[in-house]
C-alpha cells in the first residue's frame, strides 16, 4: 500500500515541478524583453528568497521528498534570477546604458509615422483571442505540463534503484526544523502583501493568467504530493508547515 502511494508522491511531485518550472519562465523572458523588473516588488521577491531559502534548509534537514528538495533549490536559483534582473536593468537604466528613442516635437521618422498609425486604429477593430480559445489554451499547456511530470516520473523510475523496500516516511519532529519551516510558511504569507500593493499601483501590468494557473496547480500536486506518501498523522504534523506555505 506504501508502495502506491509512493508512486503517487513522487508523480504529483514531478507534475509540480513541471509547474513552477513553467511559472518563473514567462515573468524571467518578460524582464528580459522588456529590460525592466519593476512590475515586481523588491520587497516581494526578498521575503520570497528567505521563504525559499528557508525551505530548502528544512526540507534537507529533515530528509523530505527528493522532489521538494530539486523544487527548493529551483525556486532559491529563480529569485536570484529575478533579483539579478531588477539591478541589472536599473543599473542599465542610471548608467545611459538603456537607449530609448527620443524625437523632437515635428519631426517624422518610420517609428513615429508606426506609432501614430497604431494610435489611431480603432481598437475595437482589433480582434481580440476568444475565451474558448484562451481556455483550450491553457488546458493544452496543463495537460502537457502533467504529462512532462508522469513522464520524468517514468524515467525515474526505470533508472537503476538499490533500494528493493521504500522505508516508511519518517514522523520524528524535529523542533529546529519546525522553526525554519514555519519560519518559511510566515515568509510565504507575508511576500504576497507588498506584491498585492504593487499590483494595485501597476493595475496588474505585465501579469500573465498562466503565472496563476500554473502556480494552482504546482501548490496543489506539491501539497498531493505531501498527503500521497502517507496520511498518518504525526507525518501531517511534521509537514504541516509546508503544507501551510502552499495554502498562504
Amino acid at each position: 500500500m506504501f508502495g502506491e502511494g509512493n508512486a503517487a508522491s513522487s508523480v504529483f511531485g514531478w507534475i509540480s515541478i513541471a509547474c513552477w518550472i513553467v511559472v518563473y519562465s514567462p515573468q524571467i523572458i518578460e524582464n528580459y524583453q522588456l529590460e525592466s523588473g519593476e512590475g515586481l516588488s523588491l520587497l516581494f521577491i526578498y521575503v520570497w528568497l528567505l521563504g525559499d531559502v528557508c525551505n530548502l534548509m528544512g526540507a534537507v534537514m529533515a530528509g523530505l521528498l527528493p522532489t521538494v528538495i530539486i523544487l527548493g533549490v529551483y525556486y532559491t536559483l529563480c529569485d536570484t534570477v529575478l533579483l539579478c534582473q531588477v539591478y541589472y536593468y536599473r543599473w542599465k537604466r542610471q548608467t545611459g546604458r538603456h537607449v530609448v528613442p527620443v524625437h523632437l516635437p515635428g519631426e517624422v521618422s518610420e517609428e513615429t509615422c508606426l506609432i501614430a498609425d497604431s494610435r489611431s486604429a480603432d481598437p475595437s477593430e482589433r480582434p481580440g483571442p476568444s475565451i474558448t480559445r484562451i481556455f483550450v489554451r491553457y488546458l493544452a499547456a496543463v495537460s502537457f505540463v502533467s504529462a512532462a511530470g508522469v513522464a520524468a516520473y517514468c524515467i525515474s523510475n526505470w533508472l537503476p534503484n538499490d533500494d528493493t523496500s521504500p522505508a516508511l516516511p519518517d514522523t520524528k519532529l524535529d523542533w529546529h526544523v519546525q522553526l525554519i519551516g514555519w519560519t518559511s510558511a510566515t515568509a510565504y504569507l507575508g511576500a504576497r502583501l507588498p506584491q498585492i500593493v504593487k499590483n494595485f499601483k501597476t493595475r496588474c501590468e505585465g501579469l500573465a493568467p498562466g503565472l496563476f494557473v500554473f502556480s494552482i496547480l504546482g501548490n496543489t500536486t506539491y501539497a498531493l504530493s505531501i498527503i500521497a506518501a502517507s496520511r498518518d498523522t504525526d507525518y501531517l504534523i511534521r509537514n504541516a508547515s509546508w503544507l501551510a506555505g502552499i495554502c498562504s
